[in-house]
């Protein structure tokens, strides 16, 4: 990508002039560039932990040609700190300024577990997205303690979510200002992957949210995926303790400590014990059930009691899966947490399966599942591999087959996709988890081929990758176009909604090497995960 030689690009939005930049793609595709642009005021001081509020207006014109602070987080793999409080920005990728022909928004979330990430050109190039019309945003938004910490105390108003209302703040932004880039306020698309996928989806369940974006796009993740809710008890207090606190666990008190903290210090401690682990917690901070209602509430109950009453289970999506979205875990799974399976072996099941059921109940449950799995063998590091595909349902697959099932009974559009492309040297994100040596379709994998990254390389046009790319870019660009994601470039398929046929014989586009729509291979499996996700609920509401 390269910067052309020039005059300044200024844009005058509704808080103040910013400059940006006219580039090329990897593949010669021209655009305009705006990074760091502010969309909130810097959520520091006394902000710390609130909801956003709107930018302050500016006079001189904001320098937007370079890449913004991400959010205050770990860097797990250098084990460093990195980041900055004052993170609020979004960029804007677009082929055309002040163009009376306003084209699709295409507004990307970032994943990361609501713990790490951020909307930088490292990970997120604009380069294939500018080979089509389409106006292409990312955002930065507050993770960690940072973005969802939660108190109880209604006097504080920090009930949760912050980092859920950033981005709503930025898509207010968005709204309000996207037509000066060229983009239609009124055909915004959102679109996600994993804990992206699942911010977008508790959007679409918020009435604070509410026809503010038209379609979107679900990629591994879903608000019913079991990592999407944080239930870690006692986290304000605990991190506290962590960093030197002696108090009583009084809100008003751990809050004035938490406040005049460093904010490194904030993201230095692993809350979670070895039986949380174990237990399926993954996470210190995420999404919560808001512990009091007020205006403009995100998260009012769980998100399996707000699903068949959304908003947006009635505008279309797109949503799927990688074909083994559990190889994430390959390297990350210890020894003794399969030991303890041995011992424990309801912890096989979701939290909202073990709150319903007594202990010998469970393990009657588990053992089915496990025989499911694994067949007669007992769980080990020797065929790990069958306690990820286990994963696989867990934390992914059941959420998108309940969230297809839900939309199916209103008939709206949901086209339903599997990535299964297994490219040797291109499938990024299996390579940084695994190396070369494994194969097989990794979580979010499928970002390989919808952004530019430093990883990633310019390719033969012949090449599969590049075929792939192509395929995957005109799909979701058609998508945010009509609704529809059948195109040219994939016309030797029919990409059917699940509307258009009987949901209980769940069809899928398989994108592959070539692409077929076929029956989804993990159907049966689904159907038995189904059944007891089903009785969960039955015995739940028993209870009640």
């Amino acid at each position: 990508m390269s910067k052309l030689p020039s005059p300044e690009i200024i844009v005058y939005t509704n808080y103040g002039p910013i400059q940006g930049l006219q580039q090329y793609s990897i593949y010669n595709d021209y655009f305009y560039s705006f990074e760091g642009i502010p969309y909130a005021r810097p959520p520091i001081g006394e902000l710390r932990f609130k909801d956003p509020l709107p930018p302050l207006h500016w006079s001189c014109v904001k320098d937007c040609t370079r890449k913004a602070e991400k959010s205050v987080q770990q860097n797990k793999k250098m084990n460093t700190i990195v980041g900055n409080e004052d993170c609020l920005f979004l960029n804007i990728y677009t082929k055309a300024i002040g163009s009376n022909d306003l084209v699709p928004v295409m507004l990307f979330i970032h994943g990361g577990g609501f713990d790490s990430g951020s909307s930088s050109r490292q990970n997120f190039g604009p380069d294939y997205f500018m080979m089509e019309k389409v106006v292409l945003v990312t955002i930065n938004y507050r993770v960690g303690a940072l973005g969802f910490l939660s108190l109880k105390d209604p006097e504080l108003d920090i009930p949760g979510n912050a980092g859920l209302r950033d981005q709503l703040m930025a898509l207010e932004w968005v709204r309000h200002n996207i037509s000066k880039f060229s983009g239609n306020p009124y055909n915004i698309t959102l679109f996600g992957e994993s804990a992206g996928a699942a911010s977008i989806h508790f959007l679409m369940m918020a009435p604070a949210a509410k026809c503010r974006f038209r379609k979107a796009i679900l990629q591994s993740g879903t608000a019913l995926a079991p990592w999407a809710i944080n239930t870690v008890e006692n986290a304000p207090f605990r991190l506290a303790q962590l960093n030197g606190f002696t108090g009583e666990n009084n809100d008003k008190n751990v809050l004035d400590y938490l406040r005049n903290l460093d904010a490194y210090d904030l993201v230095r401690h692993n809350l979670l014990t070895q039986e949380e682990y174990l237990a399926g917690k993954m996470f210190s901070f995420g999404p919560v059930i808001e512990p009091y209602h007020r205006a403009g509430c995100i998260i009012s109950k769980h998100p399996r009691d707000m699903l068949s009453g959304a908003w947006g289970n009635r505008i279309p999506i797109i949503i799927g899966n990688t074909s083994f979205e559990g190889l994430l875990y390959y390297r990350y799974v210890p020894a003794d947490v399969l030991s303890e399976l041995h011992v424990h072996p309801e912890y096989l099941l979701p939290e909202e399966v073990r709150q319903c059921f007594d202990l010998k109940t469970q393990r009657q449950i588990a053992a089915g599942i496990k025989k499911m799995h694994f067949g007669r063998e007992e769980i080990s590091l020797s065929n790990i591999l069958r306690y990820c595909e286990l994963l696989s349902f867990k934390f992914f697959l059941n959420g998108t087959y309940k969230t297809v099932e839900e939309r199916s009974k209103l008939r709206t559009p949901t086209f339903l996709y599997r990535f299964d492309f297994d490219s040797p040297d291109f499938n990024l994100q299996r390579i940084k988890y695994l190396g070369h040596a494994m194969r097989g379709v990794a979580h979010t994998d499928d970002r390989s081929y919808l952004f530019y990254s430093e990883k990633a390389w310019k390719l033969e046009e012949e090449s599969l990758e590049f075929k792939t790319i192509k395929r995957m870019i005109s799909m979701w660009t058609m998508f945010a176009y009509d609704s529809n994601p059948n195109n040219e470039l994939t016309r030797e398929v029919k990409w059917l909604s699940t509307h258009c046929y009987d949901y209980r014989n769940l069809k899928c586009l398989n994108i592959s090497d070539d692409l077929i729509f076929t029956r989804l291979p993990e159907l049966p499996k689904l159907r038995i995960w189904r059944r007891v996700l089903v009785a969960a609920r039955h015995a739940m509401k028993s209870k009640m």
